[in-house]
């Protein structure tokens, strides 16, 4: 999915100033229905029972915008819900059309009744370059964007969005974009395709003045499976939304994936000499944390492999997992527009037991910084019967560091790969200091193992920029075209780092 685009398109637009109020300034609300908790898990099953029917798309002349010409049209943010309220949300809107051909329906809630937004073309600013486009009763507005004041009384910034399939992103403050978050996957990386489930209408709670939280509602269709998902989003240096949803089967569905992430990794340290680059790295995300179920943490590094590759970490109750964005400094990129080190981190806290399965990571091949080639959920065990309903909940922690860092053991810092003249290749993996690391490193047992050719003991050193230990080996790949490595510190018999996994593949 090209979303590096849109998000572009979606910051130029939050930063145009409108140019003239709305003929009738204000999103408009049409009469309210009757809502309360178990509407949209009603609305989600009904629909189930019935065969598919994909949404109407909107007219040809809002398809067929060019990139340039959706640029051309932005929310009037002086028109957002709430606006001039004591409500401490705001709530913008996105034009249909471009990535977007179907429209969402969007309902406020307030006292026990759900009112629908009306598509209205005065809530939109527009420059004379945009097209003139037809308007009839197939449209709908895209996705919905957050607002509060996350840093200055009176200023409401955004904070997450909603818009395209069933994506959503959301930042800490202070943060800016990076990976994203979907309702559900399915198939993904399988020979028959995948499919994208949609998020075809939201539910907006009204919230109380003070309020830090907000809650919304989605609806989720596709040809396999409908589901009702409630998102409780409070935002702050890490913004978290608990989400609950319960999904209903229309068909069987064996390839499920549950609090799937996205992400884009180009490259960085382990791969330089395939880029050409200015920048040291370029990646939203640069490794997989997995806290399983024994208790074990587990640091995978991410690549941009050559062909399609896919690895299933198999588990029992997970107690987390997510993509990580570690380098937090400027000169970890050097990207001036990009700010690749301002993008957030998304940590997965179940809320259940989800039993036996698989964290999944996918990593596709990627040329271009502009795709999205990461993908990581949790995949059950236990296929979902047609005619079956599942349920699930679990907790999104959007931020620079969201996962639990009490109690858990030394991190990875980075990682490095490179080549050595006489031959074979070098690894040097950095941890960060602790309290646990003894002044005398040769107390520190090193486990070093690689499923195929030669590869040395390994070598701790201190780094003096990070004064924590740096594990270094060599290894001769030989035949091999595939090897997986598995690397930790350990100290009196006990885990001192997290598990360092790698798979290093020829060429």
């Amino acid at each position: 999915m090209l979303r590096r685009d849109v998000l572009k398109s979606l910051a130029a637009m939050a930063a145009v100033p409108a140019a003239a109020l709305a003929a009738e300034p204000g999103l408009q609300l049409g009469d309210g229905v009757p809502f309360d908790a178990e509407t949209v898990v009603s609305r989600a099953r009904a629909l189930a029972a019935s065969p598919y029917t994909p949404r109407p798309m909107i007219p040809e002349t809002w398809r067929n915008l060019t990139y340039d010409q959706y640029r051309k049209i932005w929310f009037d943010s002086r028109n957002a819900l709430w606006e001039g309220s004591d409500r401490p949300q705001r709530v913008d809107v996105f034009p249909p059309g471009l990535y977007f051909p179907q429209p969402v329906e969007i309902n406020v809630i307030e006292a026990g009744r759900a009112r629908p937004l009306a598509f209205d073309m005065n809530v939109f600013d527009k420059t004379d370059k945009f097209p003139d486009v037809e308007i009839d009763s197939t449209l709908g507005y895209s996705g919905l964007r957050l607002r509060a004041e996350l840093q200055e009384p009176g200023i409401f910034q955004e904070y997450a969005v909603f818009q395209g399939a069933s994506y959503f992103r959301g930042i800490g403050t202070g943060e800016i974009y990076g990976l994203s978050a979907r309702g559900l996957a399915l198939r993904t990386g399988d020979p028959s395709g995948e499919e994208f489930p949609d998020f075809t209408a939201f539910w907006l709670e009204t919230p109380q003045s003070g309020a830090r939280n907000v809650v919304l509602h989605a609806l989720l269709d596709s040809p396999s499976c409908t589901g009702a998902y409630r998102f409780d989003i409070s935002h702050g240096e890490v913004l978290q939304m608990k989400v609950s949803a319960t999904l209903f089967a229309r068909e069987e569905m064996r390839h499920v994936g549950i609090a799937p992430l996205t992400s884009m990794f180009l490259f960085d340290e382990t791969m330089r000499q395939r880029f050409s680059d200015f920048r040291p790295a370029v990646h939203d995300s640069d490794g997989l944390l997995i806290h399983n179920g024994a208790g074990e943490v587990i640091w995978r590094p991410l690549a941009n492999p050559v062909s399609l590759q896919i690895s299933a970490f198999s588990d029992n109750n997970p107690r987390g997992f997510g993509l990580m964005q570690r380098p937090r400094d400027f000169g970890d990129f050097a990207d001036l527009e990009a700010l690749y080190h301002k993008r957030p981190a998304l940590w997965v806290t179940p809320g259940e037991d989800w039993g036996q399965g698989s964290v999944t990571l996918v990593e596709i091949p990627a040329d271009l910084e502009i795709y999205d080639n990461i993908v990581a959920y949790w995949r059950p065990s236990r296929p979902i019967a047609a005619g079956e309903s599942h349920q699930m909940s679990y907790t999104l922690d959007w931020g620079a560091s969201p996962a639990p860092a009490t109690g858990m053991p030394l991190r990875v810092l980075n990682t490095a790969i490179g080549g050595r003249p006489e031959g074979g290749n070098i690894v040097a993996i950095d941890f960060e200091d602790g309290a646990l690391v003894p002044e005398d490193l040769s107390r520190i047992d090193i486990l070093v193992r690689g499923s195929a050719g030669d590869v040395t003991p390994g070598l701790v050193q201190r780094n003096p920029e990070t004064n924590g230990p740096r594990l270094a080996f060599t290894f001769i790949p030989g035949e091999a075209d595939l090897i997986e490595f598995r690397a930790q510190l350990r100290l009196d018999g006990a885990p001192l780092s997290e598990v360092w996994l790698y798979r290093w593949t020829a060429g």
